[in-house]
């Protein structure tokens, strides 16, 4: 049986995927990167002679090689999310270990925002998998559900420790019909696959599993197949204002006056693409400019597409800084109220009528939240009433800003369509916003 919901065609670049792991506390995400670490023999040398000398003699412990704080081996369990690299002849991978902890699940909506895929580990000896109704774990359902809200392109479901129970095909095969009956009533799409694995033996990691009641890929081979995010290169210009420079090795007649330094103004372009001669409109003054020139890396290009990181040089000189948004004209869309989904990460509640500070791309506004319209109820699935959000639901609410923003709608862009949300008392990190709707 193939567990392959969807194609996943070679890729048609040679990016790294960036993929996250995640999960409940102890379904073995550690233990699988650990045992893609080793099988694709990306670990150093004193790294593994530490580990087989703190193993005398037995199968060395694999999670070790992710869990890095002090904290997290004390408590068996990852804090933070943890970055790991390497490298098949097929293509390279950025790994970034999420916690299964639900304290922590702020760390997660972190690692998901950049990731071209997700790998949700289900355990399957914490599951009634002989249930007529078999119930997901919450953090299951509430990473998957993440990991869908953050257009995260690709989800694959890793089915663990099946060497764990006395019969894997009718476990596996339990498991695979609850989690496609929570995919389709989440509305989930993204599903890539199913896979079966163990994670301590090696089982259908990296290699075949050794069973005829599977015929699908490993996890590896699926990886290596999967796409990476395509930003939009058609279409209107996009980009936030990160940084900007004075370019001390030349001046240029025409651009900012003549003799003049000219500036740089960098940032990663959201969508669309930009060429010398393009007509373009900075965000929040809507003053208008032609492009003089396009930087890549300290060199003059002939243009720029989504995804790049770009220096643009304008034809005359304009007061932008850090926080504006350079776009093509007319294609900015201010608004001082949306709607949007909210995932709240702040122990204290998020509750109406309370002011925040909220980031769009690199420009920070007051914000307060107008009205809360549902919260989403993780086990069915279902809207609820609710007066406030507890830390880690997800809900739908009505933001007002002080000042306009040039958002888009999640759906279409992640750059501009995401904010996050900090308190103004703590400066914690409170929320993550993901515009639904203007106005």
């Amino acid at each position: 049986m193939n567990a392959v919901l969807k194609p996943a065609a070679e890729p048609a670049d040679h990016r790294a995927l960036r993929f996250l792991t995640a999960g409940s506390v102890d379904d073995g995400k550690s233990t699988l990167i650990g045992r893609l670490l080793f099988d694709s023999q990306a670990i150093l040398a004193d790294q593994l002679d530490t580990l087989e000398k703190r193993a005398a003699g037995l199968p060395i412990d694999l999670s070790l090689l992710t869990d890095g704080l002090e904290a997290e081996r004390e408590q068996g369990i990852t804090i933070d999310v943890a970055f790991r690299y390497f490298a098949t002849r097929k293509r390279k991978f950025i790994i970034a270990d999420a916690p299964g902890h639900e304290q922590y699940t702020r760390n997660m909506v972190t690692a998901a925002a950049g990731s071209d895929a997700a790998v949700v580990l289900v355990d399957i000896t914490k599951l009634d998998w002989r249930a007529e109704a078999m119930t997901l774990l919450p953090q299951t359902r509430r990473h998957a559900l993440l990991a869908h809200l953050l257009r995260v392109p690709s989800i694959v479901f890793a089915v663990n420790k099946l060497d764990a129970v006395d019969q894997p095909q009718a476990a596996f095969e339990a498991t695979r019909s609850a989690l496609l009956a929570f995919a389709r009533e989440a509305g989930i799409t993204e599903v890539a696959g199913i896979i079966p694995v163990s994670a301590l033996r090696g089982d259908n990691v990296t290699q075949p599993l050794a069973m005829d009641w599977f015929d699908g890929p490993t996890l590896l081979q699926l990886l290596e197949r999967l796409p990476t995010t395509q930003e939009r290169t058609e279409g209107a210009l996009l980009q936030p204002v990160q940084y900007v420079a004075r370019d001390a090795g030349s001046s240029h007649e025409g651009t900012e006056g003549a003799g003049h330094q000219p500036r740089v103004f960098w940032g990663r372009i959201a969508h669309g693409g930009v060429r010398a001669g393009d007509a373009v409109q900075v965000f929040p003054s809507g003053e208008t400019a032609t492009v003089a020139e396009v930087r890549r890396a300290g060199s003059t290009v002939a243009s720029a597409l989504a995804g790049d990181s770009a220096g643009i040089v304008l034809d005359r000189q304009l007061d932008i800084s850090r926080g504006d948004w350079i776009a093509s004209p007319g294609s900015l869309a201010p608004t001082q109220r949306f709607s949007a989904t909210l995932a709240w990460l702040d122990t204290e509640p998020a509750t109406v009528g309370r002011k925040y500070w909220v980031r769009h791309g690199n420009r920070w506004v007051q914000a307060r939240l107008a009205a809360i319209e549902h919260k989403l109820d993780i086990h069915s699935l279902q809207p609820l009433d609710a007066q406030a959000l507890a830390v880690n639901e997800i809900g739908r609410v009505q933001i007002e800003l002080q000042q306009p923003l040039p958002l888009e709608a999640y759906a279409s862009n992640r750059v501009g369509g995401a904010l996050i949300v900090v308190d103004p008392s703590s400066n914690r990190t409170s929320g993550a916003l993901l515009v639904q709707s203007l106005g």
